[in-house]
């Protein structure tokens, strides 16, 4: 997938194990704790988990384009490039040695360096750092991640040059989301078009393409070769790149279910249920005496064919959580 949009840490979670089989959420945490797998602000400035050794060289394709957006932002708060300098100093001296530290400790050290951390300040700070590749969230803590430094972190980073490196994002994206469009891409990147044909151009070989009603569509050729699935349901997190991934999504979401999704169009997701590949409701749940419940709310009624098939995702999300899990309830429009 290259990346999963990450600020929902369990959902996220959740969108790892729906893809791997067997997978658990201590199965994912471990994952974390090794460093296979980290979060960061590589793609439009927002949170998503990366395999660790892919980060820098993303990074190095985004950040600098990122940094320069946020200059108004880093004014509006009122911090200088010294104190910017300051804070790197402070976090790297406080996470020497492989140390690892929760957000409030890390920020207390910035605090205590001179650069103050209220408000919106703390954050912009670590985010800025992050974006530097200065620090990265690695290991858990809990139901949280602390805080380490990218270069201790992830010692053994992949290097590539810049075409190379768009030519690596064109074809995992087109591999994992796919058939999708160069505008696709774009928006999902934060990068410009010129760069995103760039790397289609690079990868020309790995990727092929399809035409439909006048809009260009690229995939990876085995994508073509696949047969379809029996039929399938999930139980997806609400900010699972299935939905989030596209700038047009009327292939999985018919255009009349979109408030449903994304209630007032205010970027917060709703958790969805697929059928063969088509968004067919949310869904909601509750813990009650150690038991997940799990509430759907349909957008009309479920084929009959479906229903064993929604008891068993719900049976998977509880195996993935590591507690029972029951529908809450007949299943009903």
């Amino acid at each position: 997938m290259l990346a999963l949009q990450a600020q929902d840490l369990p959902g996220v979670k959740w969108s790892v194990g729906i893809r791997h089989r067997d997978s658990t959420e201590p199965r994912v945490d471990a994952a974390f704790d090794a460093g296979e797998i980290v979060r960061s602000w590589p793609l439009r400035g927002t949170l998503h988990l990366v395999a660790g050794e892919d980060l820098r060289w993303m990074l190095g394709l985004t950040a600098q384009r990122s940094i320069g957006a946020a200059a108004g932002r880093r004014a509006a708060l009122g911090l200088t490039d010294a104190d910017v300098e300051r804070a790197r100093g402070a976090v790297e001296q406080a996470l020497a040695g492989r140390r690892v530290l929760a957000r409030d400790v890390l920020l207390a050290a910035i605090d205590a360096s001179g650069v103050g951390t209220g408000g919106q300040r703390g954050y912009h700070l670590l985010w800025h750092l992050a974006q530097k590749g200065t620090i990265v969230l690695g290991p858990t803590e809990g139901r949280q991640q602390r805080f380490a430094l990218l270069h201790d972190w992830v010692p053994r980073p992949r290097e590539l040059e810049r075409d190379e490196a768009l030519g690596e994002l064109a074809v995992r994206f087109f591999r994992s989301h796919g058939p999708a469009t160069a505008g696709d891409l774009a928006r999902w990147s934060g990068l410009p078009l010129s760069d995103v044909r760039r790397g289609v151009a690079v990868s020309a070989d790995q990727l092929t393409s399809l035409d439909l009603d006048g809009v260009t569509y690229l995939l990876a050729p085995e994508t073509l070769a696949m047969t379809p699935p029996a039929a399938q349901v999930h139980l997806l997190p609400g900010f699972d790149e299935y939905v989030l991934g596209y700038k047009d999504r009327s292939a999985a979401v018919a255009p009349e279910h979109s408030e449903a999704i994304v209630p007032g169009g205010n970027g917060m997701f709703r958790p969805t249920i697929v059928v063969d590949g088509e968004v067919v409701g949310t869904w909601g749940r509750v813990v009650r005496r150690g038991e997940l419940i799990v509430q759907p709310e349909l957008f009309g009624r479920l084929p009959g064919r479906a229903r064993a098939g929604l008891e068993a995702a719900v049976r998977a999300y509880g195996s993935f959580r590591g507690s029972p899990a029951r529908l809450a309830g007949p299943i009903v429009p």
